[in-house]
């Protein structure tokens, strides 16, 4: 199976401690964000866990431990976007960021190895140009350690209008126009620019549209053909494996004004004083009235070895 760890948080990033004792520990419990009281059970052991989904925009704290982690697949997405401190307050310099990308790609592959370059948006700063000329220093810097970059446009989601009250959609006319210069720039460093839940509408400018977080992606990450089984995707334009998260919203003090995960910066930050590293759980501990699911966890791993 494969295990999710930062979609709903960054993980790596922030609970980096507390992840390694549920390694050496073997379990987690997670909370159903909709249903306080149902918590699954999941076993980290690597007889049932084929690969481990990171997502983080510091990959940093987790670099000591990419050793002992060595015995699980292991696939990275590492959010790297062009813009300052007035909209990422408090992830890390980009340029420290890609250097560790690189160091994990190094360990690992670039076959394990996604970059994020997302959620996009446009303004009087972070103009079309601006994104081409950012675009085009990342993806020299990030060359062979790296073959695959996320783009994705932003949603003005509830949270996202309320956080973020002076963004705007981004245009047909801007997404095509960046589509299309994105896949002529990465097409020089080796990349392929997938899209994120955006339909096929790039698709004739070259963007790859079948999706990122794919069984194919983790697939070439391990080397391996997974016997996956099908179910219904978490939303109709997005075709990635989503489940098994292990993280929990509202507990990121990146407090990236775009925020999907976030409701507020109070909440985040009374969810953080919560947070126990030698919990089973990511944030505060069991409570009466839990019910405990034990997930039903096998390898996804085919019998048959086969080679990419």
């Amino acid at each position: 199976m494969i295990i999710q760890a930062g979609m709903r948080t960054d993980i790596p990033a922030f609970y980096s401690e507390w992840f390694m004792n549920r390694i050496r520990e073997g379990f987690v419990l997670v909370r159903n964000p909709y249903n306080a009281s149902a918590v699954t059970r999941y076993s980290l052991s690597p007889s049932v866990v084929d690969l481990i989904s990171f997502c983080t925009k510091n990959p940093a704290p987790m670099l000591p431990y990419i050793d002992v982690l060595k015995c699980y697949g292991q696939y990275w997405f590492v959010t790297i976007t062009p813009y300052g401190k007035d909209i990422e307050p408090n992830v890390p310099d980009k340029h420290l960021v890609m250097e560790h990308f690189k160091a994990i790609a190094k360990i690992l592959g670039p076959n394990c190895m996604g970059w994020r370059y997302d959620p996009i948006f446009v303004s009087a700063r972070y103009s079309v140009e601006y994104h081409v000329r950012a675009f085009s220093k990342m993806c020299e810097t990030l060359a062979g350690s790296t073959h695959t970059c996320v783009i994705s446009f932003i949603d003005l989601y509830e949270k996202v209008k309320r956080n973020f009250p002076e963004v705007r959609l981004v245009t047909q006319a801007e997404r095509i126009a960046l589509g299309q210069v994105f896949v002529e720039v990465a097409r020089k460093y080796d990349i392929t620019v997938k899209a994120c839940a955006e339909g096929k509408e790039l698709e004739s400018y070259g963007v790859n549209c079948e999706g990122c977080a794919t069984v194919e992606t983790y697939e070439l990450a391990l080397g391996q053909k997974l016997n996956v089984p099908k179910k219904p995707y978490a939303r109709s334009e997005c075709v990635c494996i989503l489940g098994n998260d292990i993280g929990a919203y509202n507990t990121c003090s990146h407090f990236c004004k775009y925020c999907y995960a976030n409701y507020d910066h109070a909440t985040v930050l009374k969810n953080m004083k919560m947070h126990n590293p030698k919990s089973p759980f990511i944030i505060g501990e069991s409570l009466p009235g839990d019910i405990i699911h034990i997930a039903e966890q096998k390898s996804f791993k085919a019998s048959q070895l086969t080679l990419f």
